[in-house]
């Protein structure tokens, strides 16, 4: 038992350490965003379905809205029953947010408008300047400017100036 105490003393004395957490509560973005700002969407394709009230955009998309950076391979847009504005945003393929200094990457974002919530999944990578975490899911709340991060949370923690 005391040659482990004494391991672990050496190595966060030494550098870099591993914290693992299965939940994380962090801020996100230096500015806290608007969901009632308009929504500008860019794509290399769109398709529309007037049957169930979405489009879908395709190819190198990009979302903003305000200061808040949405890209994606695919977005697929959700209006409201009386289609008189975005529900939600559905994207997929190499998705990456960024809001102020920071960003996040995942597999998939699902943007809800009026909550100003966006839940990423799959390979969540936040980074924060030098800092980095990762976990499965991470929900990101643009009102509030804060994020939760669930689901096998893990980061490297420098010490000693390293």
């Amino acid at each position: 038992m005391h040659f482990r105490a004494l391991s672990f003393g050496i190595a966060l004395a030494l550098g870099p350490v591993v914290a693992l957490a299965q939940e994380t509560n962090v801020a996100f973005g230096a500015i806290k965003a608007d969901p009632t700002l308009p929504v500008e969407v860019t794509a290399d394709s769109l398709d529309v379905n007037q049957e169930d009230g979405s489009a879908e955009f395709k190819g190198n998309v990009l979302v903003g809205q305000g200061e808040m950076r949405l890209s994606a391979q695919r977005v697929l847009v959700i209006y409201n029953e009386a289609n008189s504005g975005i529900d939600r945003m559905e994207a997929t393929g190499d998705v990456v947010l960024v809001n102020g200094p920071d960003a996040a990457q995942a597999q998939r974002a699902d943007y809800t408008i009026e909550s100003g919530v966006i839940v990423m999944t799959g390979d969540v990578l936040l980074t924060q300047g030098e800092n980095a975490l990762s976990s499965s899911k991470m929900t990101v709340n643009l009102i509030t400017g804060t994020a939760q991060m669930v689901g096998r949370v893990k980061t490297i923690l420098k010490t000693d100036g390293n």
